[in-house]
């Protein structure tokens, strides 16, 4: 399968932290297409309001949204044994790594050879940890990690004046059952 150059696979983790990357990504002249792929989220409802709020985002930018599979029991298995790490710790990253994986998979499987995620935007995920998962996973994959520190001008910014404006549901907790007792 050809790869197509100027499309990038974006990885959203919610709504508010992708809304700023989509728009730098489309104004970088990258043709976006959202991946929201999120079995961490817990618990069911929560993942269904931050897939919609995903689906209004998505609209009105007037992007393609892939939903992936919601799986939870591939999430708890993943991370089993690091149930009581503390956040930005061990867990986190095997999070990262599985969702950012299953990002390049999907990336592979429709011919885009370069992805990215919204989870750096955030200002408690450390973009370093990130692209470095990132990249291995690319280099194993042979796709292109890009690098963006959506932080970065203002990005955090943005991306809430953005969902604001939108009207989009915020959450207060990263999502997964662990980030809840937080």
């Amino acid at each position: 399968m050809e790869q197509n150059v100027n499309k990038i696979l974006l990885h959203a983790c919610c709504a508010i932290c992708s809304a700023h990357p989509i728009e730098e990504l489309k104004n970088s002249g990258y043709e976006v297409v959202v991946y929201f792929y999120n079995p961490n989220i817990f618990p069911i409802n929560e993942y269904q309001r931050r897939l919609e709020a995903e689906r209004t985002l998505c609209k009105h930018f007037g992007v393609e949204l892939i939903e992936g599979e919601y799986e939870p029991k591939k999430y708890f298995d993943y991370v089993q044994g690091y149930e009581e790490c503390p956040e930005k710790g061990a867990r986190c990253e095997l999070c990262f790594r599985m969702r950012l994986e299953e990002t390049a998979r999907q990336a592979r499987a429709l011919g885009i050879n370069n992805f990215t995620t919204s989870i750096v935007i955030s200002p408690h995920k450390n973009f370093t940890t990130l692209t470095k998962i990132g990249e291995e996973i690319a280099a194993a994959e042979g796709l292109n990690y890009v690098a963006i520190d959506f932080k970065k001008k203002d990005g955090f910014l943005k991306t809430n004046k953005i969902s604001r404006e939108l009207g989009l549901y915020r959450q207060n907790y990263c999502g997964c059952k662990f980030s809840i007792r937080n």
